[in-house]
């Protein structure tokens, strides 16, 4: 079960606490897909509108 090749965590750059908590993963999962909607929608937006303009 414990497999990791990690042994510390001096220099590590982020590591995350909730990592064993199914509410934290299912919050961050949600995160990034609201935020890849959102920057999917706004994309199609803006080339909609430019090829409307140039049409």
């Amino acid at each position: 079960m414990f497999s990791s090749p990690i042994t510390s965590w001096e220099n590590v750059a982020a590591y995350f606490t909730f990592s064993d908590s199914p509410t934290g993963i299912a919050i961050s999962l949600a995160a990034a897909v609201g935020v890849y909607l959102f920057l999917n929608a706004s994309i199609m937006k803006h080339e909609k509108a430019s090829f409307d303009k140039h049409l």
